[in-house]
């Protein structure tokens, strides 16, 4: 007598996880705020004053550019645009790239992007966000006050950073006080996307030499030694930060094009100055690279506490 088998049924299939949206939390904006305004009241913004000098004058080796800052204030030279213009910047970009990236990612997201893409795509999203929200004008009156002071060689009184800047506006409206904001974008775009990567691309070289598999946590020094890479590979890019400065900058030259695009300020510099040109100040950005990465990454940890307490809310941001 034959067994009778009864159909085993398939189990059905999973659903697919549902796609949520990352909650933009407060805690993370101030952590965010926090560090950077930490990072450019340091060493950030004297890093950015000699970035922004051997930019401007090309002709300039690393002392030279030492002695020119010193000679308009001392140390005090070295923090030139660091109130109100680095400090806006450093408390407001992180909010908009939180906010925009987190849109973006999710959008990709939706529509099948996996997360190695999605995560590019938000960030760069997020960074041609910033660059046109609050780095545009921020950036220029900061290259304004850094290059401004050239005036007082001459004898004549200079401006304090609001009468420039109402000057600015009066005279050239919205698009003077946002002078080069376009080449603000692509460099804010370039150098997000190329930092991701090459901080994954040194993750994951670090994991192969240590031996540590994806999901291992790697330490504060393996963290710091990856961003710090990721962060100066990225200065690849270093032509149109020269680019951004020469547009925003004020110094006086008759050869400089009277209405200056990214493609025409190209030209200029590489006529004036050649390829060595287009890569002045490459060695302060890479040290502002290094030490944001240290700010963020070492500090982070103890930050991310301090925080957590006060508003009584988890930090999810990662650092």
């Amino acid at each position: 007598m034959s067994a009778i088998i009864a159909p085993v049924s398939a189990p059905a299939p999973e659903p697919p996880a549902k796609l949520e949206k990352k909650p933009i939390k407060f805690s993370n904006l101030l952590l965010g705020a926090g560090l950077n305004m930490f990072e450019v009241t340091t060493l950030g913004q004297p890093l950015e004053v000699i970035k922004t000098t051997m930019a401007a004058n090309r002709g300039d080796g690393f002392s030279t550019a030492l002695g020119r800052i010193w000679s308009r204030g001392g140390v005090f030279g070295f923090y030139q645009g660091l109130i109100p213009w680095a400090w806006i910047e450093a408390s407001t970009k992180g909010a908009v790239l939180l906010f925009v990236a987190s849109e973006a990612e999710y959008y990709a997201r939706a529509a099948g992007a996996n997360d190695f893409g999605s995560g590019i795509l938000g960030g760069v999203t997020g960074g041609v966000a910033q660059a046109y929200a609050t780095m545009g004008f921020c950036t220029c009156m900061k290259t304004v006050e850094i290059t401004k002071h050239k005036v007082a060689a001459a004898g004549q009184k200079v401006p304090g950073t609001w009468a420039t800047f109402m000057g600015i506006y009066r005279r050239e409206g919205i698009r003077g006080i946002n002078k080069g904001v376009n080449a603000v974008a692509i460099r804010q775009m370039t150098n997000w996307g190329s930092r991701f990567g090459l901080s994954r691309l040194a993750e994951q070289g670090i994991r192969d030499l240590t031996g540590k598999k994806d999901g291992d946590k790697l330490s504060a020094v393996e963290k710091i030694t990856a961003s710090a890479l990721g962060g100066g590979l990225s200065a690849w890019n270093q032509p149109i930060e020269v680019i951004r400065v020469e547009m925003q900058s004020k110094k006086d030259d008759p050869n400089r094009p009277k209405k200056m695009t990214v493609g025409n300020t190209f030209k200029y510099i590489y006529q004036t100055n050649g390829v060595k040109g287009l890569y002045r100040g490459v060695t302060p950005r890479i040290g502002l690279g290094v030490w944001q990465t240290v700010c963020m990454v070492a500090m982070g940890d103890m930050a991310k506490t301090y925080v957590e307490k006060l508003t009584g809310d988890k930090v999810t941001a990662k650092h």
